[in-house]
């Protein structure tokens, strides 16, 4: 046992001095030191621009199909250039960013912070995983540049067996990246298992360990599905063996139930860890102990399992039994308590807590409300009476990004600003991060829940053109996906602005309770100069403003357990 006094003498030493000296990201210069790195930190950097990347990418791409469509006919491309581009956009932010975005970024660099490690347990198999995704990416890339796909990013059978373009190299790519995503998920649970401290139960870890080992699960038991499937179709396209397609004997069908079994798991792998990030974020900037920690905990878990259970409900219309959509229907409003139960305990957090809006909570209290607009308007397309009439139509588009990209994108944001001092070693201006997050929620808005209206009176998605009814919904959501752009190259302009002329991080400039803070922003190459401090998660009161640290420090009486 320490003293409160001798610990952070102790910390002092190493993280004030540290940001001024070495750090992970200065230990060791050249290419070839980050690209064969095995530190879990260069290498959650490394995702993180790949990732970023990847977005910018498929961003450029929804820019391109929104322009098309803010008026009838053409506007800016022909029909097969529009079906390659909103291919191209659902492809690359499914399999390039939001599947692989917080789990393979954020979840490499704070892992192993949140355990007080030096590293994850298997860090060969993760600088293996992150050259597997350069690899898939590449090969998307190439895809492109060889001319793309119209499939579709479902890749529906027997289209994508029949048309041309480079349909074998991108699901190749994907067959490719389920690799990395398979390996990242064994690292996380072998090193969750494995390198907990002592004293550090199952109920003790921080509530981002529990998603990531929930993610960790379904990613290990789902992606070979996805695996087999693309290589069946490959098989098909290449050899001609009948598995999908009914002219060679197949079942189109078929493909649905495998691509579904792996794809609605899938979102779980994007959202968990998005839940995650804001159980941190909520406690620390509400200056409050988590509520209902618990609950939320086994909610992670309730949702991993839940997740293979519900793949039926995207194929209410595809002919399947009326038994099988009645339970699929039944199972599909049961996923719901366990996200209602999370949304709950948020919020009754947040309830008399000291809350301050910087950047990670404003973008924090948009996830709240964008998500519970996605998993509301989910519930109509849980009900087999209502998802008659709405499949394929821009009310499935609009819930689908509600859920994806105001859940999974708003909270991938703000984990990066809330981790971003600890990750670069620098602060950032809150009013412009502020402005940009203000920007990026109400340009969301704008372009997604006019969809509603419009899929609501029957536009349906995909549609290269629509009627003249219709042109007004897909203006105002055009115009939206611009201010969209622009709040989100402000958030990217403030972030890297801080890289240049930020002031240097203290180690805890948040406040927060968990173990990642008592290292030094930036962290040293093995992430702790001193003795470790077990804590509460989310216990505040041991917490001070130090003016000479420009930070908080820890004055508690607690037990040092590295």
């Amino acid at each position: 046992m320490n003293t409160g006094a001798a610990t952070i003498a102790d910390r002092s030493n190493g993280a004030a001095g540290r940001p001024h000296g070495e750090n992970y990201l200065n230990c060791a210069s050249g290419w070839r030191s980050w690209l064969f790195t095995l530190d879990h930190k260069r290498i959650g950097v490394m995702y993180l621009a790949a990732i970023l990347f990847s977005f910018f990418l498929g961003g450029i791409f929804a820019l391109l199909v929104r322009t098309e469509l803010i008026s009838p006919g053409h506007t800016i491309m022909d029909a097969d250039s529009y079906n390659r581009a909103f291919t191209l956009h659902g492809a690359i932010m499914t399999f390039l960013f939001i599947i692989p975005g917080i789990p393979a970024a954020l979840g490499n660099f704070v892992l192993p912070l949140l355990l007080g490690a030096k590293d994850v347990a298997l860090p060969r198999l993760n600088l293996a995983s992150f050259h597997i995704y350069a690899i898939g990416a590449v090969m998307a890339v190439a895809a492109i540049l060889l001319g793309g796909v119209d499939t579709g990013w479902t890749f529906y059978t027997p289209y994508s067996t029949t048309t041309s373009g480079q349909v074998v190299m991108v699901t190749l790519a994907v067959f490719v990246l389920g690799f990395s995503s398979i390996f990242t998920g064994i690292n996380f649970i072998v090193t969750i298992h494995k390198m907990r401290p002592a004293g550090m139960g199952w109920f003790r870890m921080p509530l981002m360990l529990w998603a990531l080992y929930a993610t960790a699960i379904i990613q290990v038991l789902a992606t070979p599905v996805l695996a087999i499937t693309v290589l069946l179709l490959v098989a098909e396209r290449v050899l001609g063996i009948g598995v999908f397609d009914p002219a060679l004997g197949g079942d189109p069908v078929l493909f649905q139930h495998f691509f579904w079994f792996y794809s609605h798991p899938a979102v779980y792998i994007m959202i968990l860890p998005a839940m995650g990030v804001i159980s941190e974020l909520i406690s620390t900037h509400s200056r409050k102990t988590i509520f209902g920690y618990r609950a939320i905990a086994y909610s992670s878990i309730a949702i991993a399992v839940f997740s293979f259970l519900v793949w039926g409900h995207h194929m209410f219309v595809s002919g399947q039994s009326p038994l099988a959509t009645v339970i699929f229907s039944a199972l599909t409003f049961s996923v719901s308590i366990p996200s209602a139960v999370k949304v709950f305990n948020w919020l009754a957090t947040m309830y008399k807590g000291a809350i301050k809006l910087e950047t990670p909570m404003v973008y924090a209290l948009s996830f709240i409300f964008l998500f519970g607009i996605g998993g509301l308007t989910g519930l109509f397309l849980a009900t087999l009476a209502t998802d008659v009439h709405l499949h394929d139509s821009y009310f499935v588009v609009a819930h689908f990004h509600y859920t994806m990209m105001g859940g999974v994108v708003i909270a991938f944001l703000a984990g990066i600003f809330h981790w971003w001092p600890k990750m670069f070693g620098r602060l950032f201006s809150q009013k412009w991060g502020n402005i940009g997050a203000v920007l990026v929620f109400a340009g969301f808005n704008l372009t997604f829940f006019s969809q509603f209206v419009m899929g609501s009176k029957g536009m349906p998605r995909r549609y290269y053109s629509y009627p003249p009814e219709f042109e007004i919904y897909h203006q105002l959501s055009t115009y939206g996906s611009y201010l969209l752009a622009v709040g989100l190259f402000v958030a990217a302009g403030v972030l890297l602005h801080s890289l240049l002329a930020g002031r240097r991080a203290p180690a805890n400039p948040w406040g927060s309770a968990t173990l990642e803070w008592q290292a030094a922003s930036p962290p040293s190459h093995h992430n702790f100069d001193g003795p470790v401090i077990l804590t509460d998660p989310y216990d505040y009161s041991g917490l001070v403003w130090d003016a000479e640290e420009q930070g908080f420090v820890r004055t508690a009486h607690e037990e040092v357990v590295r």
